[in-house]
């Protein structure tokens, strides 16, 4: 096992899309600062944690994660609730990640899983298997192997730091850790959040980008491509559907940002003006403050727009024209 090397063939298709990447990087990076955006930070930030969670069977809404997060008493599960918690711990510290120590995988495998997982900030000590229903797919590797095997992909890792590009060296590791399975729980959470932290090393904006979002839309084919490169023994077709993934959510984050700095037009503008960051609203006294008597303009020119932005959020979301409802900035 000497100077290991994760076996992956680099394809015109991985190419191109590390080209297509970083010129979309750079045109964002240009013309924008996700620094003076903090609602756009804070709302993505949201965006990750729920994804990441619902892949793994979480059944809090965004709404609720939302509001754990904000510190508001939520009704759920106390293990679910917990487990945005500790996401939301360790996607706050993501910039402290040296993501070439492996003390770091486990400290912050801790911090994903305290309270929740009986084997938290360790590798686990049994066997362990992926599941659909009743039926095993796949068997991770013997435990006794498993610290020899994150030792040999670190120290891969560190060597290739400087030759293998951050997109596809991130896109290897997770599937890695992934098909390693080094921790009896919490695996897939920590392979995406070390995915981001290896890329927000690279390029700072992608602390920001929602890439669990993305893998949620394609979870079906986020696990067809594990399952394939299980049977091929390599990671290349990860590496590609990774990459396809990371290419759609920056459009996504591009338009998102244009719209921010256009915000519709004055209107929204002049609505998130008067309004304070998670404070409820009525819609009768946001129209107060904007001067405004015309209720359908002000819901089709104002209030619409802003939720469909996720600017701002309804407070009784299943039920929008409850009379008790109210609209928060985010």
């Amino acid at each position: 096992m000497e100077n290991y090397r994760p076996p992956f063939e680099i394809t015109n298709e991985i190419l191109s899309y590390v080209s297509s990447i970083s010129e979309k990087i750079g045109r964002i990076t240009a013309t924008s600062s996700l620094e003076a955006k903090p609602h756009l930070r804070k709302n993505n930030r949201i965006r990750s944690i729920h994804s990441s969670l619902k892949i793994e069977a979480n059944s809090l809404s965004l709404g609720q994660v939302r509001d754990v997060i904000n510190g508001k008493t939520v009704l759920g599960d106390q293990k679910e609730i917990q487990e945005v918690k500790n996401a939301y711990a360790a996607y706050e510290r993501l910039s402290e990640i040296n993501p070439y120590n492996i003390e770091d995988l486990k400290q912050f495998h801790g911090t994903m899983t305290r309270y929740v997982v009986e084997e938290s900030g360790i590798f686990r000590r049994g066997e362990e298997g992926v599941f659909n229903g009743d039926r095993c797919i796949f068997v991770a590797p013997p435990a006794q192997f498993v610290p020899r095997l994150m030792d040999n992909l670190f120290i891969w890792m560190k060597e290739a730091q400087s030759s293998v590009h951050p997109l596809i060296l991130s896109s290897v590791f997770h599937y890695e850790l992934v098909f390693i399975h080094p921790f009896s729980d919490g695996n897939g959470r920590m392979a995406r959040l070390w995915h981001t932290a290896i890329l927000s090393k690279w390029k700072p904006i992608f602390e920001y980008v929602p890439l669990e979002s993305q893998i949620d839309k394609f979870q079906n084919e986020y696990y067809d491509a594990i399952a394939r490169c299980h049977a091929d023994g390599t990671s290349t077709v990860f590496i590609e559907f990774m990459l396809s993934q990371i290419d759609k959510i920056l459009n996504d984050l591009s338009v998102q940002i244009s719209e921010d700095n256009e915000l519709l037009g004055e209107c929204i503008k002049k609505l998130l003006a008067v309004m304070e960051y998670d404070t409820p609203y009525t819609g009768k006294t946001l129209m107060g403050k904007l001067g405004l008597k015309s209720k359908e303009g002000f819901r089709r020119n104002y209030l619409r727009p802003a939720i469909t932005m996720n600017l701002i959020r309804m407070t009784i979301p299943d039920k929008p024209n409850s009379r008790n409802q109210q609209y928060v900035k985010i």
